[in-house]
């Protein structure tokens, strides 16, 4: 099984983490002077000390999950930006110099190298790819309610101006004509931008 970050992580830092993993009961009771070694709090520090270890155990887990995330976020940055510096160094050259690199490099001098498929490397690649696709209409989504939000927002605005319920900010210097224009213009320019974006 190939090592990846979570792997990595999880080994170095979970399997040690369980307190009796570090030192069982009867070893921490030795610690303690000989006279107090019968006393029922040291089991229950103990479990209470097994109980925070636990908690830290469970951080470190879900800080693992997110650098993971994280880390996946920066792959697929990193190879939307290598995309897009192929694209614009082949754009860069004409057809002689790529046949001249292909001669001098191999077929693949200007592009990433990639191997074929086999049937079981098939199957995680399109998952990822699956999920890539997931975090980016989840990303647009998210933009896009924003927009929605700031929209209907205007729109409230707008409509609170018609029914003479718009409250002015206190010790604002534009009359009212000119703040109308003004959230007219920002709307005209949400819209524009979204109908952009969508390549409408």
């Amino acid at each position: 099984m190939p090592l990846t970050e979570a792997s990595i992580l999880s080994n170095f830092l979970l399997p040690p983490a369980p307190l009796p993993a570090a030192i069982s009961l009867r070893k921490f009771t030795e610690l303690f002077p000989h006279a107090q070694q019968s006393s029922p709090q040291i089991p229950a520090l103990y479990r209470e000390l097994q109980h925070q270890r636990a908690i830290d155990t469970d951080d470190v887990k879900r800080n693992i999950a997110a650098e993971t995330k994280r880390g996946e976020q920066q792959k697929r940055e990193v190879i939307k930006a290598r995309k897009r510096a192929d694209k614009e160094e082949l754009e860069g050259l004409d057809g002689r110099d790529i046949q001249m690199e292909i001669d001098l490099f191999g077929p693949s001098a200007n592009t990433r190298t990639s191997k074929p498929h086999t049937l079981q490397s098939v199957q995680p690649a399109m998952a990822q790819a699956c999920s890539d696709l997931e975090a980016e209409i989840a990303d647009l989504e998210a933009e896009a309610d924003a927009v929605l939000a700031d929209m209907k927002t205007t729109v409230g605005d707008l409509s609170d101006l018609r029914y003479g319920r718009f409250a002015r900010a206190p010790g604002a210097k534009e009359d009212l004509g000119q703040e109308v224009i003004a959230g007219l213009e920002r709307l005209t320019a949400i819209c524009e931008e979204a109908v952009q974006e969508c390549g409408v």
